[in-house]
């Protein structure tokens, strides 16, 4: 009888963007949502209260929190990474603590800046609105910083990094 000896390596992935990476430190609450939004991205409020993605000229203070796959799940089995809630669901927006979020610009650090994408660049043709980032666009307005937020590591292969939201924006 031989074994079958298996190696997981030296580092691991992070997970999913949305998914919350540490506890007990942490706030979520529960919000309307006013339009489809993804897990992982950025969220700010509406005119009406809910929840939504940032628009161009929207300010650091803006910034709620991250759509967190906290109580559902994604759609698909086999497509994890790909959940979301559609207009008018209850959304549960993390607020404070450590999240996974896919950082699509820039190379995440230990302590390094986070910006929040605000409008589309062509030459980044997968960073989205509501993405986050670490660093700032070549053209101005396209993304903010948000001083609340840092990067607690480097991302993974996935290109999915720790997001540490230091303290509530707003409620």
């Amino acid at each position: 009888m031989s074994l079958n000896p298996q190696v997981i390596g030296k580092t691991m992935p992070h997970g999913y963007a949305g998914v919350y990476a540490r506890q007990p430190d942490m706030i979520v609450n529960t919000r309307p949502a006013g339009e489809a939004v993804l897990f992982g991205q950025a969220l700010v409020y509406n005119a009406n209260g809910q929840v939504a993605l940032p628009t161009a000229g929207a300010k650091a203070t803006d910034f709620v929190g991250v759509a967190a796959a906290e109580v559902k799940s994604a759609l698909n089995y086999l497509t994890q990474s790909a959940g979301g809630y559609a207009a008018d669901e209850p959304v549960s927006v993390f607020q404070r603590g450590a999240i996974n979020v896919k950082c699509q610009n820039g190379t995440a650090a230990l302590g390094g800046a986070v910006y929040l994408r605000l409008a589309a660049n062509d030459t980044l043709p997968n960073a989205v609105i509501g993405g986050f980032e670490a660093a700032a666009d070549s053209t101005a307005g396209n993304s903010i910083l948000l001083p609340n937020c840092e990067w607690a590591g480097p991302a993974d292969a996935n290109g999915i990094a720790e997001m540490r939201i230091k303290t509530i924006n707003r409620a």
